[in-house]
């Protein structure tokens, strides 16, 4: 077999024959009737295994580099017919976390498919090659939008249609698929945007499947510590059991951010709105909203999002995970067909009531992101 024909071995709806477009180089021929099946049929199919020669043929031999973090570096890549791929090599290909990290993305995010989630066309596993291969995503991660000055702004009604369509993201994870997902890692560097900016939940390095009849998914003694500080529930820091209840939590965090089109936690702002959660929450109740719209540049015409967007961020990051609501109802509230104008204090089971601004100082560090539509977000060593 040459080395650039894809493995028809590995999956047996490959054929075997092979191109002889004289179009096509002698090293980097690849049959393209094979290729174009493959593309048409992956959309409802499994993702395919792919050679690490694949990898060198689709990247150029890997020439141009999207980023890197602590868990792998990104290459962008294009099949035989044009369509554009993210090509995620892991580090230590030979270590447990590589391989564990391997298997959660394609046993996950591999067998799903929806509009807000990114896609996995494939992957390559050897004893020194493990990849992932995604679709392309030309708008990069969220976070660049919120957090980057130098960036163009995304104005807020696109933001709160990129909230609703993350929010079905999860309830599809949660809720719709055949087995529950627990995705683990919700945050602004994990949302990919197409051209359009749809949003797409990307980078299931730290997902976890689970029975549909079980409410608790893990303990936290196994998985405690998963996910990024700042965005990860109370739970995931404790010995509380951990439920599907953290990616809700997490949602509700990248509200406030996608709100305030900055961190939850900024030292450098006025004492009263370093934490920027426990701010909207004093003005939410007291009924303040207009003081919320004026701090984060929303025009008044929006009040009425910005304040369903107020109320479902707080019911998400209730300290209770049993006071979270599930994610269907999250989208039914963003969507104005559920509104429920009760919401408690998500912050009256943390003592003392101010939260601990050194800790929250820690946990919302920098992190090391993507800079483009890589189709994995971020790494920052938390993962």
């Amino acid at each position: 077999m040459r080395k650039s024909s894809i493995d028809a071995r590995m999956h047996p709806s490959c054929s075997e024959t092979r191109s002889t477009d004289p179009s096509l180089s002698h090293e980097s021929r690849i049959e393209m009737k094979p290729i174009e099946e493959f593309l048409f049929r992956i959309m409802k199919e499994k993702p395919i295994r792919f050679t690490p020669q694949n990898l060198v043929d689709f990247t150029q031999n890997f020439v141009e580099k999207l980023g890197s973090g602590g868990n792998g570096t990104v290459f962008k890549g294009q099949f035989p017919n044009g369509v554009q791929v993210a090509v995620k090599v892991l580090h230590g290909t030979s270590s447990k976390k590589a391989e564990e990290q391997f298997m959660a993305e394609v046993g996950t995010i591999g067998r799903t498919y929806h509009l807000n989630l990114v896609k996995l066309y494939g992957f390559c596993f050897d004893e020194m090659t493990k990849a992932l291969v995604y679709e392309y995503m030309e708008k990069g991660s969220l976070d660049q939008y919120l957090f980057d000055q130098a960036q163009e702004r995304i104005e807020f009604r696109k933001l709160y249609e990129i909230a609703v369509g993350t929010a079905k993201g999860i309830r599809y994870l949660h809720e719709e698929c055949q087995q529950k997902i627990v995705h683990y890692d919700i945050k602004p560097a994990n949302i990919l945007l197409t051209t359009e900016f749809v949003p797409k939940i990307a980078d299931f390095g730290l997902a976890r499947l689970c029975e549909r009849n079980k409410l608790k998914t893990h303990s936290a003694v196994t998985y405690g510590g998963r996910g990024t500080p700042g965005y990860a529930a109370p739970e995931m820091w404790s010995s509380s059991p951990v439920t599907h209840k953290v990616d809700v939590y997490s949602f509700g965090m990248l509200l406030f951010e996608m709100l305030g089109k900055r961190k939850n936690f900024d030292a450098e702002q006025a004492e009263s709105k370093e934490w920027f959660p426990i701010w909207v929450w004093n003005k939410f109740e007291q009924g303040e909203i207009k003081s919320i719209i004026e701090e984060s540049g929303v025009e008044e015409k929006d009040r009425e999002k910005v304040e369903r967007l107020c109320l479902v961020a707080l019911r998400c990051i209730h300290h209770q995970p049993e006071e979270r609501p599930k994610m269907n109802c999250v989208v039914q509230m963003l969507e104005g067909r559920d509104t429920d104008p009760v919401v408690n204090n998500p912050f009256k089971h943390i003592e003392p009531y101010s939260v601990d601004i050194s800790m929250w100082s820690s946990m919302t560090s920098t992190t090391a992101t993507f800079s483009t539509g890589t189709g994995v977000g971020s790494s920052s060593g938390q993962d």
